[in-house]
């Protein structure tokens, strides 16, 4: 019952969705928006392999104490 329940809300949250998409698709390019969004998405992408990189250093460094 629940599974069907469940794939009910997905259909129909599927077919909401693509008739509510009636705005400009070139919205955020024409309003010149389009690049904060580019730079936000950089930011957190370069925020991501930043944390990385240091994640990794210090874990080969604990690695190394305990050999």
């Amino acid at each position: 019952m629940k599974l069907k329940t469940l794939f009910t809300f997905l259909l129909i949250f599927c077919f909401s969705c693509l008739f509510a998409q009636n705005s400009d698709p070139d919205f955020f390019r024409s309003t010149g928006k389009i690049y904060v969004v580019v730079a936000v998405l950089l930011i957190i992408f370069f925020g991501i392999i930043f944390f990385l990189v240091r994640l990794d250093r210090k874990i080969s460094r604990l690695e190394s104490l305990n050999r």
